[in-house]
């Protein structure tokens, strides 16, 4: 496209396996296009606001800056004008563009712009009349909605996903289908005109050690259980096996384990997993055993509810001495007040070690720590469970090579997650492929149907885990290892420790309060200094005369403008140009109010 040999590709659609590098093509694709003049802008957009910072970090990333040799930033942005503010395109998310379509609808026809849709299997194709009535629907119809007419205003379009199908069986918003009957499942259409699709399988994916083979702790139990509610006639079933029971007790006996003792087992083998490894690592490289690092190895708890995720959490922090319990064990919900902080530190901090979560951290968390999942969800759709397990499939570049690396999923052993694990080794080409009706790619994986909903009129009695079976998921035996020529070109610099550029957004922050923090100061020595009147609240007008000086509220300013406000600052006092608020009514009374009190005062002295 960059060299005129595509001319009429307008739309890219990526189906790249979970934790394989998808973040990167809107990297790849800005800095090439916008070269070519192909494009003005880039506008990525995102199903959660955790990913919007993970998107700016890609731009920023020095070792993707040297290889792809661009200098390209964009900003985390909202709804306020102006969203890329002088830089290459912005981030936000499709609640941001549902709250105001029409604000972002313009900025993509004032530029050629490429258009960034992440996770487009949340974009159902809007319908009419289906009485659908649950939020989650509602909220996804909204998305589509508004996003449908950025799709048309945009001059190219970049669609990425993980899965290409949808849990309800629905098309996803602006992909090409085959014609089909209703009846038929919807199958991506590759040679549509104008259209360049692209599959990066899991296979793929672990051919060239781009993701890690995963090694499944599969934990049976037995559980126990009331049916029929708390009415009289209530009567008690089981003890059930998770692994050896039938459909109709697969999702009660689940239920039950996830609410009773099974849970507890099944968060002790993770816990003692992660901590054995981060005490090896430290031994390896010398370390206290209480000295923190990066590349030690991590835990994420996925839970099946807030309720449950807040039992985890106090059962996790027992276990561990108070202070080092409150630093290295979190929680993510959206209940939680500062949740987007915790997994901002869980990302990019050496603690915490441990996140508990429901379903807020589980899609495009771009943690590379994370070496153990708990996998405490009753949730069996298999685009959901892909997603759970990639958070631990990613390389990190701080644990060592790739062969000391491996991700550990401890699971409930039922059959449906089973069947998910059959599905995923017949993909790595590691099992007899199944007998099927179609072609199984990673366009159109075959679909895990089980309904998400907890079970009615159930009260979980008990459970307890009795057995614990490892399994690990290799690459096909063909697969050869990396030369050390192959893995040295990987790392172009040889240095995949190197820092991040801080992403604009949070560079924006800080010169804020840095301007905060001068305009402060000023008015307080003016005050000190008798240089001003006292009284009222002089940081505000203050504030007043720099916006008046500069001409744009600091909330508005590019980062050019912020670095010059500073500038000017460093050289201006602004008790010089009080004059600008001069016929201003909004100062005119405190201004009077200061200045007679300020009189009184020196003729009293």
């Amino acid at each position: 496209m960059a060299r005129g040999e595509a001319e009429r590709i307008t739309d890219i659609l990526a189906s790249v396996t979970p934790g394989g590098g998808k973040s990167l093509l809107p990297v790849i694709a800005a800095a090439h296009l916008m070269e070519a003049g192909r494009v003005e802008r880039i506008v990525w957009v995102v199903p959660r606001d955790t990913l919007r910072l993970q998107a700016e970090e890609a731009f920023a990333d020095p070792v993707w800056r040297a290889t792809l040799g661009h200098s390209l930033s964009v900003r985390s942005a909202e709804n306020a004008p102006d969203p890329s503010r002088g830089l290459a395109g912005y981030v936000t998310t499709y609640q941001a563009i549902a709250a105001a379509p029409e604000l972002h609808r313009k900025e993509l026809r004032r530029f050629r712009t490429l258009l960034v849709v992440d996770e487009v299997h949340h974009l159902p194709v809007p319908t009419v009349g289906t009485g659908a009535k649950d939020s989650e629907n509602e909220e996804a119809g909204a998305w589509s909605r508004a996003m449908l007419p950025l799709l048309q205003s945009a001059s190219l379009r970049l669609l990425l996903s993980g899965t290409l199908e949808r849990a309800d069986g629905r098309r996803i918003l602006g992909l090409p289908y085959y014609p089909s009957a209703a009846t038929l499942t919807p199958q991506i259409d590759p040679d549509a005109p104008g259209w360049a699709v692209i599959g990066y399988s899991r296979a793929q994916a672990l051919a060239e050690r781009s993701v890690l083979p995963v090694t499944f702790g599969a934990l049976d139990g037995e559980a126990s259980w009331l049916e029929g509610g708390r009415a009289a006639g209530q009567a008690r079933v089981g003890p059930h096996r998770l692994a050896g029971g039938v459909r109709i007790t697969t999702r009660p006996a689940l239920f039950t384990a996830l609410r009773t003792g099974f849970a507890r087992d099944l968060l002790q083998e993770a816990f003692g997993a992660t901590r054995r490894l981060r005490a090896r690592r430290r031994e390896d490289r010398g370390m206290a055993p209480t000295q923190a690092a990066r590349g030690l190895g991590k835990l994420l708890v996925v839970a099946p509810d807030q309720a449950r995720a807040r039992h985890y959490l106090a059962m996790l922090r027992s276990w561990m001495p108070a202070g080092q319990a409150e630093r290295d064990v979190r929680l993510a919900t959206s209940s939680e007040r500062d949740a987007h902080g915790t997994i901002a530190a869980f990302r990019l901090l050496p603690e915490p070690a441990v996140l508990v979560t429901v379903a807020m951290a589980y899609e495009g968390l771009d943690a590379p720590e994370i070496a153990v999942v708990a996998a405490l969800t009753h949730i069996r759709s298999r685009p959901w469970l892909e997603q759970m397990i990639a958070r631990a499939t990613r390389v990190d570049p701080h644990a060592g090579s790739y062969v000391e690396q491996r991700a550990l999923v401890f699971h409930p052993d039922d059959p449906l997650f089973a069947r998910f694990r059959v599905e995923l080794e017949n993909e790595q080409g590691t099992a007899t492929p199944p007998r099927t009706s179609r072609r199984i790619t990673a366009a159109t994986p075959e679909r895990v149907t089980w309904s998400d909903e907890a079970p009615c009129s159930i009260i979980p009695l008990e459970s307890n885990a009795v057995g614990l079976r490892y399994a690990m998921l290799r690459p096909k035996p063909s697969v050869q290892p990396d030369s050390p020529e192959r893995l040295a070109a990987s790392c172009p610099t040889g240095n995949h420790s190197t820092s991040l550029q801080q992403p604009p957004s949070l560079t924006e922050r800080a010169l804020r309060q840095r301007l905060t923090a001068i305009v402060a100061a000023q008015a307080v020595e003016d005050e000190a200094n008798l240089s001003i009147p006292r009284g009222g609240n002089l940081p505000h007008r203050y504030n007043a005369v720099l916006k008046r000086v500069l001409g744009t509220p600091r909330g508005a300013m590019t980062l050019a403008e912020l670095e010059a406000a500073l500038a000017w600052l460093e050289r201006n006092r602004l008790s010089d140009h009080l004059h600008l608020l001069d016929g201003d009514a909004r100062y005119a009374w405190s201004e009077r109010q200061r200045r007679s009190g300020w009189l009184s005062r020196r003729s009293g002295s």
